[in-house]
């Protein structure tokens, strides 16, 4: 439950700094599944954007400017898991940097064999644990929404896993939904998807989803708010999972 501080306090900026109208309609018009929401939802994600902004610092790296634009974009993206829970799920966390395009990790990790290998990867985003979002602008800007790809919502995800401990695949969940039931339903799905890529079938959803359960959750919460439809065909058990742990149905919305 929100107190009343924390309540007093939201308000306060809401009448001081909500996102300009102009603004407002601009990225809703760029984003083409937040059309789908209804009047009620979408002022409550204008609203919880409008937070995010307030209690975030975006930072541009490299050269990037990040515009009013550009941080409303993410904010928005951002504030969609979250409609139906609260600003607060994010608040362990307070930093988002965005370079202009892809970036390189330093990856070590330990093979089956025990061996401990180090290398880089190229990647669009990364999430640390009570630290910051790191995001490339390119792969915002340009993002396939159609094909189910969303960095930001991506990663956030792997901050809602993270509330529990480390990424994977099983964010805390509420007193309603019953866990040895997540578990048994998103493991069962993850074997099957895994089966699925070695084999060679495609289902149009990202195979990356294969390399680990928390990949898995991230990957399926992407084509979940993307292509929902997608996800009640392939995978109908974990779209009812997700539906109930974000309070949304993204699928309903798209037949109305």
């Amino acid at each position: 439950m929100v107190g009343f501080l924390e309540k007093w306090r939201r308000r306060r900026i809401l009448k001081r700094k909500l996102i300009a109208t102009a603004s407002w309609k601009s990225i809703i018009a760029r984003l083409p599944f937040l059309q789908k929401l209804n009047t009620s939802e979408l002022q409550r994600l204008r609203e919880w954007a409008t937070i995010f902004l307030h209690d975030k610092k975006i930072h541009g790296v490299q050269d990037l400017v990040m515009t009013e634009t550009m941080q409303v974009l993410i904010a928005v993206q951002a504030c969609l898991p979250i409609l139906y829970l609260d600003p607060s799920y994010y608040d362990d966390w307070i930093e988002i940097i965005v370079y202009p395009g892809q970036f390189i990790l330093q990856r070590t990790y330990r093979d089956e064999a025990g061996v401990v290998h180090s290398g880089q990867i190229v990647a669009a985003g990364e999430a640390w644990s009570a630290g910051p979002i790191i995001l490339s602008w390119e792969d915002i800007a340009h993002a396939h929404y159609a094909a189910g790809y969303n960095v930001v919502i991506h990663e956030c995800a792997h901050k809602l896993d993270m509330l529990n401990g480390s990424a994977n695949g099983y964010p805390p969940l509420h007193r309603s939904m019953k866990p040895h039931i997540w578990a048994e339903i998103f493991s069962q799905a993850y074997a099957t998807f895994c089966e699925q890529v070695e084999q060679g079938i495609a289902i149009g959803i990202n195979p990356y989803a294969a390399t680990h359960p928390a990949e898995f959750f991230a990957v399926f919460s992407e084509v979940f708010f993307m292509q929902p439809q997608l996800l009640t065909q392939h995978f109908p058990k974990v779209y009812a999972q997700l539906a109930l742990y974000y309070r949304q149905d993204p699928a309903a919305r798209c037949i109305l």
